[in-house]
C-alpha cells in the first residue's frame, strides 16, 4: 500500500492546530513565528512549527483543502520524500523572509501552512501546466500558468501594501521556493512547461 503523504500531512497539521487552538493555547504561542521574540531568544524552530498551526478553523480548512487538491499531484511526481522536502522547504524559506523583514517589529506574528501550500500549488502547475484552477466565486476555470502569474503579481502587490493582516510574503516566497525545488528535482518539467505554454498561449 502506497504511503499517502498528503493525507498524513493534513492529519498531522489538523491535529496540532486543533490541539493548540482548543486545548493548549500556551503551546500555540510557543509555536507561532514571532521574529522579534524568536531572534532574542534563539527560537528558530518556529520557522518550521508555525507552518503547522493556524489562527482558526477556517484558516486551517482553506489551507488543508488546497493541500488536498494539489498535494497528490506533486506526490505522484516526487514521491513522499520529495513532497515533504518541497513542502518543508517552502515553509522554511517563506518564514525566513518574514523573519528577516520583521525582526524589529515587536507586534509581528505569523502562522499557517500558506508558504507550504503555495509551494505545492506551484509545483503542481509546473508538472501539470494544462490543469485548471477553480474558485467558488469565479464561474470559469483559470488555466494554471495564468493563475500562477496572477497569484504572484497579487501577492507581491499585497506584500508591499500590507493592510489585511495576511502574510503575503509567505504566499509569494513559498510559491517561488516550491517552483524552484520542483525545477531542481525535475528539470525536464520546465522544458515541458515552456513547450506547453508556447503552444497553448502564443
Amino acid at each position: 500500500m502506497r504511503l499517502d503523504i498528503t493525507l498524513i500531512t493534513i492529519i498531522v497539521t489538523g491535529a496540532i492546530t486543533l490541539y493548540t487552538l482548543y486545548v493548549d493555547q500556551n503551546l500555540l504561542d510557543k509555536l507561532i513565528l514571532r521574529p522579534f521574540r524568536d531572534s532574542k531568544e534563539g527560537n528558530y524552530y518556529t520557522l518550521a512549527t508555525s507552518g503547522f498551526v493556524h489562527a482558526d478553523f477556517t484558516h486551517l480548512l482553506f489551507n488543508m483543502l488546497t493541500l488536498y487538491f494539489f498535494g497528490r499531484h506533486v506526490d505522484m511526481v516526487l514521491g513522499p520524500l520529495g513532497f515533504m522536502g518541497l513542502y518543508l522547504a517552502s515553509i522554511l524559506i517563506a518564514n525566513l523572509v518574514s523573519f528577516q523583514k520583521n525582526k524589529a517589529d515587536e507586534n509581528y506574528a505569523s502562522l499557517g501552512a500558506s508558504g507550504g501550500t503555495s509551494g505545492i500549488v506551484f509545483a503542481s502547475i509546473l508538472f501539470y501546466p494544462y490543469s485548471k484552477i477553480f474558485f467558488f466565486f469565479i464561474p470559469i476555470p483559470i488555466p494554471g500558468p495564468i493563475y500562477a502569474i496572477l497569484y504572484l503579481a497579487y501577492s507581491y502587490y499585497a506584500s508591499k501594501n500590507r493592510q489585511d493582516g495576511i502574510n503575503h510574503d509567505a504566499h509569494f516566497y513559498g510559491a517561488l521556493t516550491g517552483l524552484a525545488v520542483a525545477i531542481l528535482v525535475q528539470p525536464l518539467s520546465l522544458i515541458a512547461f515552456v513547450q506547453y505554454v508556447l503552444s497553448a498561449f502564443i
